[in-house]
């Protein structure tokens, strides 16, 4: 059928000049026959379509796509490693993930570090009602490269003091990315953020400061617990107090059936000890939503 097809590609040009208009401009063209510098175009076009068909839409078998927050990567291959249920995972900023979905990416479900971003989403009617619930929590440290020794907490809250005037702290951007935001409260809740606001090394997303560290680009940064356990390039070296910072918990939230059909995997037992393990923090009995 496909060599029929190719037989009858010139039959197929001509009914295509028939219906196709060209502008008066267009010197090459007269009756019967395209303009010789769009033929090239025209029957390379038609042979694609002969040959392989309009493009596949997406199948209802298809995965589901889930966007996950940076700092999700690794522990959500574990997850979900079984391939019968393993969505499609997209990674990012959970700032940036929110956006695209508002703005009509295909995503099915979203799983962000910041409760407040699926919440506006959800008053933005991009998420299925009722579908909203924390999944995991988390904690703040201080990093720096593996031969670092620890900080008191004189020393932590004392940063710019451990580091050279040039030196610069690594940090996701702290008016978008959720591990931005809970660094800069702790720094003011510390007395530090007037000292060290124009010292940042402000990242997209907080895996991307964790690299600043791992690469030694800068001395320091500030990240979650378990960007630190997954890096061993860098090393803990303070943990900041949760009571520091707003309560780090990541919020699940779908778009679709199929993405709701995620909710009970991440909740179950075998994925929080997961979670765990990776270094996050499980959340008090009945803080899920």
């Amino acid at each position: 059928m496909r060599w029929f097809c190719v037989l009858n590609l010139h039959y197929r040009v001509r009914q295509f000049s028939r219906f196709v208009h060209f502008p008066a401009s267009c010197t090459l063209f007269h009756a019967g026959q395209l303009c010789a510098a769009m033929r090239p175009f025209v029957i390379i076009s038609l042979l694609t379509l002969c040959l392989w068909g309009p493009p596949q839409t997406a199948q209802a078998d298809d995965p589901p796509l889930l966007f996950a927050a940076a700092s999700l990567r690794g522990v959500l291959e574990a997850v979900f490693a079984d391939p019968a249920t393993a969505p499609t995972i997209s990674y990012g900023g959970s700032a940036t993930l929110a956006r695209q979905v508002a703005q009509g990416a295909p995503a099915d479900a979203v799983l962000l570090a910041n409760p407040d971003w699926v919440d506006w989403l959800g008053n933005q009617g991009a998420t299925l009602p009722g579908s909203a619930r924390d999944i995991i929590g988390n904690s703040l440290v201080v990093i720096g490269p593996p031969d670092a020794p620890m900080l008191s907490t004189t020393e932590a809250n004392t940063l710019a003091s451990q580091m050279q005037p040039q030196d610069r702290l690594a940090l996701g951007q702290h008016q978008s990315v959720p591990a931005g935001i809970y660094a800069a409260a702790w720094l003011r809740a510390s007395g530090q953020w007037d000292t060290l606001s124009q010292r940042l090394a402000e990242t997209e997303n907080v895996r991307l400061a964790l690299a600043l560290v791992s690469r030694r680009e800068t001395p320091l940064g500030i990240v979650y617990r378990s960007d630190a356990v997954a890096e061993p390039r860098v090393a803990k070296v303070y943990d900041i107090p949760p009571e520091a910072h707003p309560p780090i918990r990541y919020r699940f939230a779908a778009m679709t059936p199929q993405g709701a059909d995620l909710a009970p995997l991440l909740q179950g037992a075998t994925a929080q000890q997961l979670f765990v393990t990776a270094g996050f923090a499980a959340l008090a009995e009945g803080a899920s939503q």
